[in-house]
């Protein structure tokens, strides 16, 4: 039996060539919280945590560690569940901080996602063998239009119109952040770049609420809208999305900022969205994420996990009725490290991502890389 024997992070991060930002924060360089755990007989498995902020996510994993090790490395669902149960009151023993519970399910996610990759390696499987898929190319969209300061404002239109003469056969815009008018101004000139058959999602960024995102999605329905992403307040819950679902036909997706499977599940079996995008390198890790597949299988519900597709598109692959896609964003420019970390992992080319067959999550880490951007 392999046994946890220790818990490592190594926080990276990379500039961006130009600030960014989305509706909802500025952004100038990219970040990334690497999680390894290592085995009693030397197997080493990595996780990715996404979420910020880093430095507070990595004192989290050190302070969860502990009571991962000396478990075997094997039984990811108990480690997840000793590990959640910690967020809450237990006899004699107090839960860890409510204002914490994000970075703590963070962190318990960057564990998880390692012992996923262990589960592979022991096995000499790749993760999506071990769910009992195959090996198949699976459909990937590329994400951009991000708001530049100083830039025109249908900039967003020849990006995305670049995204699709490299191979994307699907783009998602950034929206939210300007007046609805201008907004409008900048999806028809992207419908204009792209042409009318590629499908457009809109990335809101939770920039609206309910009477305002009804307006939006009223003005941009005639330009042929696949989804709207992230449409209300982050206060906002399934009845308010479920009122947005019955007032367009625009369909709606959600779930990459949902801590866990409790709150996502409510956004499903309501009716109020069609597709899911639980991210597990955001909170909660693969192993949740893999709940809140079969409950969105179950629903009817589409899969598009937010983000990292090289790890997402081991999750995709195990649902071929349900499995939509996964994301990736369309420039080196978007996500540096991503084009940069890693010497090995699965391809994207023409809007699809293929796996490879190496075993866990098929990923190797670019150490000369990752030690020039420990941050």
């Amino acid at each position: 039996m392999s046994k946890i024997s220790a818990v490592n992070t190594y926080p990276i991060r990379a500039p961006l060539k130009r600030r960014h930002r989305t509706a909802q924060e500025p952004r100038e360089n990219v970040e990334l919280l690497l999680t390894e755990v290592v085995t009693d007989d030397g197997i080493k498995g990595y996780g990715q945590v996404s979420s910020t902020p880093m430095k507070d996510i990595a004192a989290w994993i050190a302070k969860l560690a502990p009571h991962a090790v000396g478990m075997d490395a094997l039984a990811h669902n108990d480690v997840w569940e000793k590990l959640f149960a910690l967020t809450s009151p237990q006899p004699g023993v107090g839960g860890l901080p409510r204002g914490a519970r994000p970075q703590i399910m963070a962190a318990i996610g960057g564990i998880d996602m390692a012992l996923w990759d262990i589960a592979g390696k022991a096995a000499g499987m790749p993760v999506y063998q071990l769910l009992g898929a195959q090996n198949r190319p699976l459909f990937t969209y590329g994400t951009g239009g991000y708001y530049v300061e100083g830039a025109p404002l249908t900039a967003c239109a020849d990006e995305l119109a670049g995204f699709v003469a490299n191979g994307y056969k699907a783009v998602k815009l950034k929206t939210g952040a300007d007046t609805i008018a201008n907004e409008v101004k900048r999806i028809a000139a992207t419908r204009a770049a792209i042409g009318p058959d590629i499908p457009l999602m809109l990335d809101m960024n939770a920039a609206y609420d309910l009477p305002a995102c009804i307006e939006f999605a009223r003005a941009v329905e005639p330009y042929n809208i696949f989804w709207l992403e992230e449409p209300l307040h982050w206060y906002l819950q399934p009845a308010d999305f479920a009122q947005l679902a019955k007032a367009t036909p625009i369909p709606l997706a959600h779930g990459e900022r949902e801590l866990t499977r409790f709150t996502t599940r409510d956004f499903m079996t309501g009716g109020s969205i069609r597709y899911v995008q639980f991210d597990s390198t955001r909170y909660a890790g693969f192993t949740e994420a893999l709940r809140i597949a079969h409950m969105a299988d179950h629903a009817g519900v589409m899969i598009a996990p937010h983000q990292a597709p090289e790890l997402h598109c081991h999750l995709v692959a195990a649902f071929p009725r349900t499995g939509f896609a996964v994301e990736s964003h369309g420039s080196v420019d978007r996500n540096p490290i991503w084009h940069g970390l890693f010497s090995d992992r699965a391809q994207i080319r023409d809007s699809y991502t293929t796996m490879n067959d190496k075993p866990g999550f098929g990923v190797e880490i670019d150490w000369d890389y990752a030690k020039q951007r420990i941050a």
